[in-house]
């Protein structure tokens, strides 16, 4: 018989990009008095990562808890990007209900609509949650009623278009329901959590059932699984089937079962259907796999993830200065990471190629596989990458190659607009909405073939002057749109190995922008600036000025260098060509060539020339 468990709410918060979810869950649980009154908590501290916190955005879905009288309200903060969406589709299904939250000056944004765009597919309920509404620019209504819009665009049911609105300052813990007079605290908004959204609904007489949902790891306690409990009652110590993806049957026994209390796991006996679980004593879970009963094992669905839309090649440092700076540098070791990736980030394929020490790696966009490149950098791995590419697919009915096209959403001066249309025009862009906002800000909304849009946000970046908001959600796949010109620059290659010299380098910047100063050791094939015309041209800079018997005044001595361009691993990513790779190591992100020796490149490209009925 379902029972309903009236003291428990399980939901999740989900919002674009800096629209303040973190800092809103942060508030619940200070409210919730789960710290002491003494206690030093950390801004944002759910996000607990550094790239999190560096980045200021959510890449981890995290589990919290919070008590609002006799009720206990369980949280999933959600990723607010579209390249996170393996962990957004995944923690869906825990919960009953949702928060939507957007920022009352900016309305519902991209990331906004991927979320709640697999909300409402699920059927679930949401609250609005209008944020930020002290902000100078704040139009609470007028968000209100884009996010009706926005809902009945997503094909919300009538149940789901009427929401209730809850108005919010996160950063000073305050609620309402009216935007002109807020509470001091936030009960209005746990009001609105208990009375609107439902509580869950299990039968505890069932054989037990738990989609494995997310994956931890702890030295001490090994594997961490973490789930909803569908059906039934887990025990510590119950032995327990094991029903994998494939539908292989395994038995096992739970060592520990804990539940959420605040932002700690708290061990317990026993937890009955409807709670969100953390079980521990099975090693060789995997995310979509059913713990269930031995007795009467009954598999659940396992979770379908959208399939990857863009590709690199992970490979062993080839480069003259390989195994310098770096713990793990072996293709052994590198296969062991990509394949530990693999158990928790259910988004990620990774496939081998003819080269032993290669692998090809496909996530759901450039961010995801950065945010994996970051993090194995961190770890002590070196290894080098290649440019993205887009994943084709044929259509099944009529064998037309097909590819992904993205939503690109624009916010830009009204000065640079007309760059910005010619841009997205060349990456053969479809204009598919437009509106100004009044005060000098032009809003495009455009539909990009994901092959246009690689490399895009810096050359974007530096035509608007950094004055451009540029976002992407994945639209779906069409017909191949053509050909598409690709990146407009060349690079400034070194031609010899050696450390660089100020002498060089002044000669060498009037050929391009620079990526280092000098005393920095380069080698043959290495990438040392970008060149204006698309040709790349090789070049000494590791050359000293020929000594003289002569004296020269202090004038001649000095050279005046321009800055060099730091680029970032996202900069270094969307810059490389195809014949181009990135070299990561712990310490340092360098671009090279793939083929280094400079005359053996040249062959190479009067043999590509030719064979395109080009001279060379």
């Amino acid at each position: 018989m379902q029972v309903t468990q009236n003291h428990l709410r399980n939901i999740a918060i989900i919002a674009h990009v800096d629209h303040g979810k973190t800092t809103l869950v942060d508030g619940m649980l200070k409210q919730s008095r789960i710290f002491r009154d003494n206690q030093q908590v950390p801004e944002r501290v759910l996000d607990s990562g550094d790239l999190e916190r560096e980045r200021g955005i959510t890449i981890l879905a995290k589990n919290t808890a919070v008590r609002y009288g006799d009720i206990k309200i369980n949280i999933v903060d959600t990723p607010g990007h579209a390249d996170f969406g393996g962990e957004v589709e995944r923690v869906l299904n825990m919960v009953d209900g949702v928060l939507l939250l957007v920022d009352a000056a900016e309305g519902p944004m991209p990331q906004t609509r991927f979320v709640l765009r697999k909300a409402l597919e699920l059927g679930h309920k949401a609250i609005v949650v209008i944020n930020k509404v002290d902000r100078t620019h704040a139009r609470p209504t007028w968000a209100v009623n884009a996010t009706f819009d926005l809902f009945i665009e997503l094909g919300a049911t009538d149940r789901q278009a009427d929401f209730p609105v809850i108005y919010t300052v996160a950063t000073a813990g305050q609620a309402g329901t009216d935007p002109d007079h807020l509470a001091g605290h936030l009960q209005p908004l746990f009001d609105a959590i208990v009375n609107t959204l439902p509580p869950p609904t299990a039968d505890p007489d069932l054989p037990s059932q738990l989609l494995v949902t997310n994956l931890s790891y702890d030295d001490y306690k090994g594997k961490i699984v973490l789930g909803r409990l569908s059906g039934g009652i887990l025990r510590r110590g119950q032995p327990v089937a094991r029903i994998d993806r494939e539908g292989g049957f395994h038995t096992e026994k739970i060592a520990q079962v804990f539940i959420h209390e605040g932002l700690e796991r708290l061990e317990v006996e026993e937890v009955a259907a409807g709670e969100i679980v953390a079980l521990t004593g099975i090693p060789a879970v995997n995310i979509g796999d059913t713990i269930t009963d031995l007795n009467d094992p009954r598999p659940l669905p396992p979770i379908v993830v959208d399939a990857p839309t863009v590709r690199m090649t992970f490979g062993v440092n080839t480069a003259p200065l390989s195994g310098r700076e770096g713990q793990w540098c072996t293709s052994r070791k590198l296969k062991e990471r990509l394949e530990r990736e693999l158990e928790r980030n259910v988004a990620l394929r990774v496939e081998p190629t003819d080269a032993a020490d290669t692998f090809l790696v496909s996530g759901r966009g450039e961010l995801h596989l950065a945010i994996l490149i970051e993090t194995m950098r961190r770890e002590g791995y070196e290894f080098q990458v290649s440019a993205p590419e887009v994943i084709m697919r044929d259509d099944p009915d009529t064998g037309e190659k097909l590819e992904p096209v993205e939503e690109v959403y624009v916010e830009v001066p009204d000065g640079y607009s007309g760059v910005v249309v010619e841009m997205l025009g060349q990456r053969k862009g479809r204009l598919a909405d437009m509106r100004q906002n009044g005060t000098g800000t032009v809003y495009y909304t455009y539909l990009v073939p994901t092959r246009g849009m690689l490399g895009f946000r810096q050359a974007f970046l530096t035509a608007t002057r950094g004055t451009g908001i540029v976002h992407t959600i994945f639209h779906g796949y069409e017909p191949y749109a053509g050909a598409i010109r690709g990146r407009g620059t060349g690079s400034l290659v070194a031609w010899e190995a050696g450390v660089t010299t100020s002498y060089s380098l002044f000669n060498a910047q009037e050929r391009g922008r620079l990526f280092y100063g000098p005393g920095i050791e380069v080698y043959e094939g290495m990438i040392v600036g970008r060149r204006p015309t698309e040709e790349d041209l090789a070049l000494s800079v590791t050359k000293k000025k020929h000594l003289t018997n002569h004296r020269s005044s202090a004038g001649d001595e000095l050279v005046h260098l321009d800055a060099p361009i730091n680029m970032s691993l996202d900069d270094a990513i969307e810059y490389i060509a195809d014949d181009e790779l990135v070299e990561i190591t712990p310490k340092n992100i360098r671009l090279r060539k793939r083929i280094l020796n400079t005359e053996d490149r040249r062959k190479a490209r009067k043999t590509r020339n030719e064979g395109n009925g080009n001279e060379a």
